[in-house]
């Protein structure tokens, strides 16, 4: 029991330092990530990147410590379910519902909130029928959010067979037709709960190679680009969502 509770410790840690990125970038560039889509001209603009950002950076730095993980949890599950999700990314995707696009950039956000349900869930003191509930919920949004992501590996191929790099045998797009398929067979485990433990910890360590082989790369070539920095932050934050939906899926029992 031990040794369970110091690998979800350190999947919820993950999670947390990945938001804590995504906020710190906000504050350093002073604007929201391309995650948090508010209009140009919106009333009090820069106020607001400020107030979320310092929001999230305190939320998510509460998810560190068991003792905070509950309300640190929380608060970020209602910001992006409510805020991020339905106020920021749901105009968008009225607006451009025939675009597949949109639908893997909302998944994102939707992602980082079930993360969030996750760890509150295992954190909180409910009831545990509810805290299950809460959880498998979670994990089936996050198995569709997966498939949504391999979808777009087959949509966008132009954009990201580029993201990988060229000495990696057999060829670029090879590899961003790979990890696609291992997106959708993921996504599909974990919606079936067919070796999804196994299909979740694979990955997260696939993204955490995207981390290593394409936003780092890209951020080291172009390191002045807020949009490199907001990527890999969002990465670093989808790695500890993969990592927390991974520990709260049931061990194979022993033969």
């Amino acid at each position: 029991m031990t040794a369970e509770k110091t690998k979800q410790h350190f999947g919820w840690r993950v999670y947390g330092l990945g938001v804590m990125a995504v906020s710190l970038v906000n504050l350093v560039i002073g604007d929201f990530d391309p995650g948090q889509p508010v209009p140009s001209g919106f009333p009090a603009r820069t106020a607001l990147v400020y107030l979320a950002s310092a929001f999230m950076l305190v939320a998510a730095a509460a998810v560190e410590w068991r003792r905070t993980a509950p309300w640190g949890s929380a608060a970020l599950t209602a910001y992006y379910a409510l805020i991020v999700v339905i106020l920021m990314n749901g105009p968008v995707l009225l607006a451009h519902y025939a675009e597949y696009g949109a639908y893997e950039g909302i998944s994102m956000q939707v992602a980082i909130a079930a993360g969030g349900l996750i760890v509150y869930a295992t954190t909180a003191n409910i009831d545990i029928t509810l805290a299950a509930r809460l959880t498998r919920l979670s994990q089936l949004v996050f198995g569709a959010c997966s498939l949504v992501w391999g979808g777009a590996h087959f949509v966008y191929m132009n954009l990201t067979a580029p993201l990988v790099p060229k000495w990696l045998p057999p060829s670029q797009e090879f590899w961003g037709y790979a990890t696609g398929i291992g997106f959708i067979a993921a996504g599909i485990a974990i919606l079936t709960g067919i070796q999804a433990r196994l299909a979740a910890i694979l990955l997260t360590a696939m993204i955490a190679s995207f981390g290593l082989l394409a936003n780092g790369r890209v951020l080291l070539a172009d390191h002045s680009s807020h949009f490199n920095w907001t990527e890999s932050a969002l990465n670093l934050a989808l790695i500890g969502v993969a990592w927390v939906v991974a520990d709260s899926l049931p061990r194979p029992a022993n033969p």
